[in-house]
C-alpha cells in the first residue's frame, strides 16, 4: 500500500471517529465528550401567562390539600378516600396535560411537573396515584390513542369519573419489560383477541375502570411474536382481579393490586398503537413517567430539609441546638444541595420534553436514578437529624422513609437502569470506534496497533466542549465542568476500546461510567439554574453541589483503574455457593 492510500484510509477513519453527531440528546453528547448547550441552555422557565395559571393552581391545590389530604390517615388506612380523589379531579389535577379542548388544563410538562412537586412534598401515596392515572395510565392513551378511543375514554378520565392504570409488570417481566407472557391470540373471525395470563403490581389496577395492558400477539410477516398494547376495562368476561389491595411497607394508600385474564375478550379496535409495537407504548409513557417521579422525589426531598432544619434550630443536645454541630450542619448542607439539584434536573428534563424533542429516554433514566438514590439519603438524613423522635409513628418521617423505599424499584429498578445509561450512552461511540476498526482493519494488523492509534488520536483531537456561561462568577464551574466532560468522553473511548463486546456483560465497568455520566447531566442543570438566576449571586446550596458533583465524577472515573472487581466477583460467588 502507497502513503496515499494509507493516508486516505487514515482520514476515513478520522472523519468516523471525530465527525460531530446531531446534539439530539444532552445526555449522549456527554459520552462523546461534548456539551450540547442549546438543549441546555436557557434554563427553561414557565411562560408568564403558564407561571398564573400554574400559581393560581398551585394555590388551589395546597388550600385543598391544607383542609382535605392526610396523609398520616390515608397511611394508616391503607386506602385514599374517594372523596379525596374527586376533590383533586375537581382541581385538574387528573387531567392536566390534556389539551383544553378534550377538557383537560392544557398544561406542559414543566408546569405538570410543579404540581406533582407539590403533592409529592405532602403524601407520597397520593402523588403515585396521580401518576400512575396520569403520567403512564392515561399518558399512552394521549400519545397513541385514535380519534375514537380519545373520545370514547378520556373525557372522563381527565375529569375524574374514571381512573386509569397501566399493566406491565408480570411474575417474569418488570423491568425485563421484553420478556411479557400474557398472550393475546387472534379470534377466528379476526373481531377480537383472546387475552390470558396475569399482572401484578398494578397501581389502581383494582380501583381503574381503563387499563393500558401489554400482551404478547403474533405479527404478520415476523415470524416470533411481539408485545402489542391494549386498552381493557374490567367489565371484559375473563378479567379478575387475583388481590385488591396488596398488602405493602409503605405507599400504602395506593391500590397495588394482582390482576389475571382467562380468556378475556378485547376487541380489535382497542389495540392501542400499532400492533407488535407495545414495547414502544411502554417506554414512551415510561419516559413521562420518570419525569414526574423527579418531581415527586423533589417535593418530598424539600419537605425532608424543611422538616430537618427546623429541628436543627430548636432542638438543643450538650448545650447547643443540634444546627451548631458541624456533622448535623454536613448532613443539612448535603440535603439543601442535592435538593437543589434534584429540581434542577427535573426541570431541564420536563423542558426537554416540552420542546418537542424525540430523544430524552436518557434524560429521563438518569433523573429517575439519580432523584430516587439522592432521596433516601436525604430522608435517612433527615431521621437521624430528628433521633429517636423519628421513629416514632406520630412523626410523618418514618412514613416517609417508608414510601421512599420504592422509589429504587419502580419503573425501572435502579441498577437496570444504571447499565441501560451506561450501554446506550456508549452505543453511538462504540459504532464509530467499531467503523474505524473496519476502515484501519487492512493497514494495520493487530488490535494492539488499533489501540494505540485510537488513544493516541483521542487525546490529540478531542477538544474540551464549551460551556457558555453570563455569569462571570460561574466560569469557573464552567471551566471544570468542561474539562470534566472533556475527560469523560476519552474515558468511555478507552473503556470501549479496552473491553470492546465484553463491555455489555461488565456491569462492573458500566456503573462508574453511568455514575459519572449522572453526575455530569446534574452539573449540567444546576450551572443552567445558576445561569438563568445570576442576578442572585452564587447560591450556596448550588456552589457545594458543584464542587462535591465535580469530584463525584473524578472519583467514579478513578474506579475503572483503580477498583476491587475481581474481589468483588469472588467474594459474590463464594457467598452464592
Amino acid at each position: 500500500m502507497t502513503n496515499t492510500e494509507r493516508d486516505k484510509q487514515v482520514k476515513q477513519a478520522e472523519e468516523l471517529l471525530f465527525a460531530g453527531s446531531p446534539q439530539r440528546s444532552v445526555a449522549k453528547e456527554l459520552f462523546a465528550g461534548r456539551f450540547a448547550s442549546e438543549l441546555v441552555l436557557p434554563y427553561p422557565r414557565l411562560s408568564g401567562i403558564e407561571q398564573l395559571h400554574v400559581d393560581d393552581s398551585l394555590s388551589e391545590l395546597r388550600a385543598y390539600c391544607n383542609e382535605h389530604l392526610d396523609p398520616d390517615a390515608i397511611d394508616r388506612q391503607a386506602d385514599i378516600p374517594r372523596s379525596v380523589i374527586d376533590g383533586l379531579a375537581r382541581l385538574g389535577v387528573l387531567g392536566m396535560t390534556a389539551p383544553e379542548a378534550m377538557g383537560g388544563r392544557g398544561f406542559s410538562q414543566l408546569a405538570y411537573c410543579r404540581i406533582l412537586e407539590e403533592l409529592g412534598g405532602r403524601c407520597s401515596a397520593t402523588s403515585i396515584f396521580v401518576n400512575a392515572h396520569h403520567s403512564i395510565g392515561m399518558r399512552a392513551l394521549l400519545l397513541f390513542g385514535t380519534e375514537m378511543q380519545q373520545q370514547r375514554w378520556l373525557p372522563d378520565l381527565i375529569h375524574g369519573r374514571k381512573l386509569a392504570a397501566f399493566a406491565l409488570t408480570e411474575p417474569e417481566a418488570g423491568s425485563d419489560a421484553s420478556n411479557v407472557q400474557t398472550q393475546a391470540k387472534l379470534s377466528a373471525d379476526g373481531s377480537h383477541y383472546v387475552l390470558n395470563g396475569e399482572k401484578r403490581y398494578i397501581t389502581n389496577g383494582a380501583i381503574a375502570d381503563v387499563l393500558t395492558v401489554m400482551a404478547r400477539t403474533v405479527v404478520p410477516g415476523r415470524s416470533d411474536t411481539a408485545v402489542t398494547a391494549f386498552l381493557v376495562t374490567p367489565d371484559l368476561p375473563g378479567f379478575r382481579v387475583v388481590e385488591p389491595r396488596m398488602e405493602k411497607l409503605g405507599i400504602r394508600g395506593t391500590a397495588t393490586a394482582k390482576l389475571a385474564f382467562e380468556n378475556m375478550p378485547v376487541p380489535k379496535e382497542n389495540i392501542l398503537g400499532p400492533l407488535g409495537k407495545g414495547l414502544k407504548v411502554a417506554l414512551t409513557v415510561l419516559d413521562f413517567g420518570r419525569t414526574t417521579f423527579g418531581a415527586c422525589c423533589t417535593g418530598s426531598a424539600k419537605t425532608c430539609l424543611r422538616l430537618a432544619t427546623e429541628h436543627a434550630r430548636v432542638r438543643k443536645q450538650f448545650g447547643r441546638t443540634l444546627g451548631e454541630f458541624p456533622l448535623v450542619q454536613k448532613k443539612l448542607a448535603r440535603m439543601a444541595a442535592w435538593t437543589y439539584a434534584m429540581e434542577a434536573m427535573t426541570s431541564v428534563t420536563a423542558g426537554l420534553i416540552d420542546r418537542g424533542l424525540e430523544d430524552y429516554m436518557l434524560e429521563t433514566a438518569m433523573l429517575k436514578v439519580w432523584s430516587t438514590e439522592r432521596l433516601w439519603t436525604i430522608v435517612n438524613d433527615a431521621f437521624q437529624i430528628y433521633g429517636g423522635a423519628a421513629y416514632f409513628c406520630d412523626r410523618p418521617l418514618e412514613r416517609m422513609l417508608r414510601d421512599a423505599r420504592i422509589n429504587q424499584i419502580g419503573e425501572g429498578a435502579n441498577e437496570v437502569l444504571t447499565s441501560f445509561i451506561a450501554l446506550v450512552g456508549m452505543r453511538e461511540p462504540g459504532e464509530r470506534l467499531r467503523s474505524v476498526w473496519e476502515a484501519l482493519h487492512h493497514p494495520w494488523h493487530g488490535c494492539g496497533t488499533l489501540s494505540r492509534f485510537v488513544s493516541e488520536e483521542v487525546s490529540r483531537r478531542f477538544n474540551r466542549p464549551a460551556v457558555p456561561v453570563q455569569s462571570p462568577v460561574l466560569v469557573p464551574h464552567a471551566e471544570t465542568l468542561s474539562r470534566l466532560i472533556h475527560r469523560f468522553g476519552l474515558t468511555v473511548q478507552k473503556s470501549l476500546i479496552r473491553h470492546r463486546e465484553e463491555i455489555l456483560e461488565r456491569q462492573l465497568v458500566q456503573e462508574p461510567i453511568a455514575e459519572a455520566a449522572m453526575e455530569l447531566f446534574a452539573s449540567c442543570c444546576v450551572l443552567a439554574r445558576l445561569d438563568a438566576d445570576r442576578g442572585a449571586g452564587l447560591q450556596p446550596a448550588a456552589n457545594l453541589f458543584l464542587k462535591q458533583s465535580a469530584r463525584r465524577v473524578s472519583e467514579s472515573l478513578r474506579r475503572l483503574q483503580d477498583h476491587d472487581n475481581a474481589a468483588i466477583e469472588e467474594t459474590a460467588q463464594a457467598a452464592l455457593r
